[in-house]
């Protein structure tokens, strides 16, 4: 899900990260009991009653006018409104004045909504919502607000156009292209604010330093400025990029585009090792051949579904993709797309990816390396190891909400929290990965093919991609991993559908 309704049509920027959403932002919005703002799907009619964010919940913030003034649409495509006395609806096709509310933020991070027009403030409980209040933030009339986007993102500088990457012991905005697992942000919702976490599951304190902790100073209020975000810290002051190698560290108390970043959907980056066990790479230049041992930049490559053809895209550092040239060889030398870079992925029962051709041919590693597409069928020399190298960590969403631990004091898993828990990723070298919890202990299937970290030993696990930000993932007996309304998460799944797929 992103972030907002900006569409790519089924692929990335050119700029060789995830579309840049700045035209307005999906969100959930929860009052001070902790229920979502809802839009029902009949009658127009908007209440204060959600448990957990699902699609009524979700509320697509555009900008209206100035600066600060935007409005709430709803997923039925119509925009809330006020009028002058204070009653509250749902069923405007367009935006006027009456749809337009200003944005104040409180100490605490909450947002209050002031209609432009009329001047009161937004709020209420259950069906009870209206826009009568005169005070200004208090509880009755403030909301949390609570990103749609998966939380594992790139944040992209606005002044610098350059992305946010881990680099040692800080993060620096200094990366044209967000590549590899250091260029991996996961924003963390805590109490009302977001902590912005790095690929090693670090936070960024606000003088800069990456703690193992967070606290106060690693908690920052979201703000809404022109389309971007803007993280302010406890002191006040906002996160920028400092320096000429773009240190990212809370600086100054006012918002220029420097404390402006536009937030991006992560795509999956992997490495594929070809029968040879050498890895694809162009080190060689557009030909793409399995002749690496090591893994470097060039021996990454980002996976990008493509809606209109459900087929794939593999795109390179250079920003060039893979494509099939006549003679059924494989560059990646081109720059635009077409039919002949369109790709299929075929899971294997043995974790490994056969990568079907546009031709319909199976793509193999010659002796010299190079890749081509001539075999009809595929056999062990076509099978690729599909190593995901961009996610060190990872946070799964199912369509009933995220994977995380069933209370406090359990370590069974389930699938419906409204939080997620870090799930750290352990690959092995026959192409299977080990799932662990932050304390580092192993998933594990229990005999009633529940999910637990407790027990042993340690089961295996193979991430296959289904769809865009959409994964399947298998254990060594063959079963998919699969949620249920209740929370129930099993491994017990025989096919690929809804309840088998999982955002990450």
């Amino acid at each position: 899900m992103s972030l907002t309704n900006g569409s790519n049509n089924g692929h990335s920027s050119s700029s060789g990260g995830g579309g840049a959403y700045s035209a307005g932002w999906n969100i959930g919005l929860i009052n001070s009991h902790g229920k979502y703002l809802t839009a029902e799907t009949f009658g127009f009619k908007i209440n204060a009653s959600g448990s957990s964010m699902k699609r009524k919940q979700i509320w697509t913030l555009e900008q209206n006018g100035g600066d600060s003034v935007v409005s709430l649409r709803s997923h039925m495509g119509r925009y809330m409104s006020t009028d002058k006395f204070g009653n509250v609806t749902c069923e405007a096709e367009d935006c006027g004045p009456s749809e337009g509310f200003s944005i104040e933020i409180s100490k605490d991070g909450r947002w209050a909504f002031k209609s432009v027009e009329f001047g009161y403030y937004f709020g209420g409980v259950g069906d009870n919502l209206r826009c009568t209040s005169k005070a200004s933030l208090t509880d009755d009339v403030l909301w949390s607000v609570h990103l749609a986007v998966h939380p594992q993102v790139n944040l992209r500088n606005v002044n610098r156009k350059r992305y946010a990457h881990l680099r040692e012991e800080e993060m620096h905005v200094d990366e044209n292209i967000p590549w590899g697992r250091d260029a991996l942000v996961t924003l963390e919702l805590r109490e009302g604010k977001y902590a912005v976490k790095t690929c090693d599951d670090r936070y960024l304190h606000r003088d800069g330093r990456l703690v193992d902790e967070a606290d106060a100073n690693t908690l920052y209020r979201l703000e809404f400025h022109g389309g971007y975000m803007a993280l302010k810290d406890c002191a006040g002051r906002y996160l920028t990029a400092v320096g000429a190698d773009g240190h990212m560290k809370s600086r100054n108390s006012t918002v220029t585009k420097d404390e402006l970043f536009s937030v991006e959907e992560s795509h999956p980056q992997a490495s594929f090792v070809a029968h040879n066990g050498r890895r694809v790479s162009t080190k060689q230049g557009v030909d793409l051949s399995a002749n690496q041992e090591e893994l470097t930049d060039t021996e990454i490559f980002q996976i990008e579904r493509v809606k209109t053809s459900k087929k794939w895209l593999i795109r390179t550092k250079q920003d060039k993709y893979w494509s099939l040239e006549s003679g059924g060889g494989i560059q990646a030398k081109s720059s635009t797309i077409s039919p002949s870079c369109h790709f299929d992925l075929d899971w294997q029962q043995n974790g490994s990816v056969a990568v079907k051709a546009p031709n319909g041919r199976y793509v193999t590693a010659k002796m010299n390396g190079q890749l081509s597409a001539t075999i009809d069928e595929p056999t062990a020399k076509e099978h690729f190891r599909f190593q995901l190298i961009n996610r060190p960590i990872m946070v799964l969403r199912g369509s009933h909400g995220f994977v995380g631990f069933k209370s406090t004091a359990s370590r069974k898993l389930e699938c419906n929290k409204s939080s997620h828990d870090i799930i750290k990723v352990e690959q092995n070298e026959d192409g299977s990965y080990f799932l662990k919890d932050r304390n580092n202990h192993y998933w594990h299937i229990e005999d009633d093919y529940f999910i637990t970290t407790e027990g042993a030993p340690a089961s295996e696990f193979y991430l296959e991609l289904q769809d865009h930000t959409l994964m399947s993932i298998r254990s060594k007996s063959g079963y998919y991993l699969r949620g249920e309304q209740s929370g129930l998460f099993k491994a017990n799944g025989t096919e690929i559908k809804n309840d088998t797929l999982w955002e990450f």
